[in-house]
């Protein structure tokens, strides 16, 4: 059939003039059709009869593989790729490649350092909306993730998902020095350095190095005076979190240090370790 119907305001031509209408609203801001539900327009019914089914849960349309079921046909059409393996989007920058454009719009900020999104409470921005969501769980202090075994929450999937391998005793990172084993790849590459002596971070104060970036901003509260764990009790204040807790058996009275031989305990190691002398018959505090 012939295109006879043309778009006045950008030449775009249609087949039918119904068609041509509807795209018109593209131009003319007009959306007519509403949902009954939430009161959110639409220039057409069609996209209106494919909003509705987040009212119904009706999903049409399904996976073959899987049986996932989908809303959209375009929507099963993405999920589709994660069993053909297709990455049809290519990054221009460094070649990577993407499922789906939102992916690859998503990776291209870490090329331009662009972040869209936005945190109301502390102003800090993030690259997709996801991690600003993730990040929103700091200020509210929502932990939807709970672990079956002990109970514990978590913000993210992520970190109840490394939290279960304390349970399960699996430590999938091995060194290839000494063939030690870790639950995190992070903690197997700080390790490494034992090994490499290498010490990235450097204080700017005292050029002292380390070779953890936590361990050196721990190590910056020496210059800085900056004691930021607070005791409830007694409100004495520690740069350090491990110390806090070691300070607060003061008040608790936990001693979970155990002398193997006459059983006395203590509220540190250091203590339990002097005090072992005793029976080796070293004299400590002489």
């Amino acid at each position: 059939m012939k295109r006879t119907y043309l778009c006045n305001v950008c030449s775009k031509t249609f087949k039918r003039f119904r068609y041509l209408k509807a795209h018109q609203r593209v131009h003319t801001g007009e959306r007519p059709f509403c949902c009954d539900v939430c009161n959110k327009t639409f220039c057409r019914s069609s996209s209106l009869n494919v909003h509705l089914r987040i009212h119904t849960g009706e999903c049409p349309y399904c996976c073959d593989v899987c049986s996932k079921t989908f809303s959209r046909s375009s929507i099963l059409k993405l999920h589709l790729r994660i069993h053909t393996g297709e990455h049809p989007y290519h990054c221009d920058v460094c070649s990577k490649t993407f499922s789906n454009p939102y992916s690859l719009k998503v990776h291209q900020r870490v090329h331009t350092g662009e972040c869209p999104y936005c945190c109301d409470v502390c102003g800090k921005t993030f690259s997709n909306t996801s991690a600003l969501k993730v990040h929103q769980r700091v200020h509210t202090g929502k932990c939807p993730y709970c672990c079956d075994v002990c109970g514990k929450t978590f913000s993210t999937f992520t970190s109840l998902k490394l939290h279960l391998r304390v349970h399960t005793g699996d430590r999938p990172y091995r060194c290839d020095v000494c063939s030690k084993t870790f639950r995190l790849l992070h903690s197997m590459k700080v390790h490494q350095s034992v090994h490499t002596g290498e010490r990235p971070y450097r204080c700017d104060v005292c050029n002292k190095t380390f070779r953890q970036q936590i361990v050196l901003k721990v190590h910056l509260r020496v210059h800085t005076g900056e004691r930021p764990y607070r005791c409830d009790v007694c409100h004495k204040t520690f740069s350090e979190r491990s110390k806090l807790n070691i300070h607060q058996r003061v008040h608790t009275g936990e001693r979970p240090y155990c002398c193997d031989v006459c059983k006395k305990t203590f509220c540190h190691t250091s203590s339990l370790n002097k005090h072992q002398r005793v029976h080796i018959g070293e004299r400590p505090y002489l």
